[in-house]
């Protein structure tokens, strides 16, 4: 009689942890599925493709498959506050390469003052002449031959190498987005300050691991005119930054501030990755860490004169991370 009571408790208590796990794992399910959806919805918002013939660079002889071919991806930081939200300047240009066999990723800064020649074909003898790179968005913007397009053209006249798909965010994005994941923890290297983007005060950086919020995360990517900024760059802190966002996307919390997130992706970025696109990418290399990243970097001088204040690469240099990331890409 007792074993068949005992035999009855273990029968209710097997039935129960099935059906623990069973919603357990109808729940997860739910919450996947909600997340894709959210997510591709979202991408469907940002989608904006630039003008290229079959939709491909004109250094690619075919398309590229991504989540499975090496992929490009030029991240640019937009300043629109001066232009109320039109045009503006790409002020943070970073070159991303990604090789799904490998899992093998590139991080280049673009220095903003690069000198670069923009032809009279592309905006017009209006506009046409040397200027600094970040300014290839704005008279992409003003010759109406589009800014994202005229940005990721002069990047890969730059590098020599296919530009495959762009992420632009502005201002506000950045600081939204920020906030929405919980803050950034970032390793600060040297003290320094920097103006509130939004209030103009002073925001103090201690030397150290520091938590910040939307302002603070702008300000500590923006800082270039401060003495530091000599042996801090702005770009060195930019990829600082994002190996940092990298493991903070990745921690667990992310993961409920999905909606959050995805109202500030629809308002304020713009990127010509289709959603399975998006999806091919975070399924490859859901996985990686800020350690996976290569930083590589643009050597050059910014020579002292009167007129604008040019950065000059390096050509010797030059050459030497045009055959690295064709490498990275797999075009040698």
């Amino acid at each position: 009689m007792k074993n068949r009571s005992k035999d009855r408790r273990r029968k209710k208590l097997k039935r129960k942890v099935r059906i623990g796990l069973s919603m357990l794992l109808v729940i997860l399910i739910s919450i996947g599925a909600y997340l894709f959806f959210e997510v591709y919805d979202t991408a469907k918002q940002s989608f904006n493709e630039i003008d290229r013939d079959n939709g491909m660079s004109d250094l690619r002889d075919t398309k590229v498959d991504i989540g499975k071919d090496p992929v490009s991806i030029l991240l640019l930081g937009i300043e629109n506050y001066s232009s109320n939200g039109k045009g503006g300047r790409a002020d943070t240009q970073i070159v991303l390469t990604l090789d799904p066999e490998s899992k093998n990723v590139t991080m280049t800064s673009i220095p903003r003052d690069t000198k670069v020649e923009i032809s009279e074909e592309k905006v017009s003898d209006k506009y046409d002449g040397s200027h600094k790179i970040n300014s290839a968005y704005t008279y992409g913007y003003l010759s109406q031959y589009g800014a994202n397009k005229l940005a990721v053209e002069t990047v890969e006249d730059l590098l020599n190498i296919p530009i495959d798909r762009y992420v632009a965010v502005d201002f506000d994005g950045f600081h939204d987005i920020v906030d929405a994941v919980g803050g950034v923890t970032v390793d600060v290297k040297y003290p320094f300050w920097e103006k509130n983007y939004y209030s103009n005060d002073r925001i103090y950086f201690d030397e150290g691991v520091t938590e910040m919020n939307g302002e603070e995360a702008l300000a500590f990517v923006r800082m270039r005119k401060r003495d530091v900024n000599t042996a801090y760059p702005r770009e060195e802190r930019q990829k600082q930054f994002i190996k940092a966002t990298i493991n903070e996307v990745k921690s667990g919390d992310t993961i409920f501030e999905i909606n959050k997130i995805s109202d500030v992706l629809k308002n304020n970025v713009e990127t010509n990755l289709t959603p399975g696109e998006i999806v091919a990418l975070q399924r490859k290399f859901k996985s990686m860490g800020s350690t996976s990243i290569e930083t590589k970097e643009i050597i050059g001088t910014t020579p002292e004169g009167s007129g604008p204040s040019y950065f000059i690469p390096d050509l010797d240099q030059l050459d030497i991370l045009k055959k690295e990331l064709k490498d990275a890409l797999k075009l040698s």
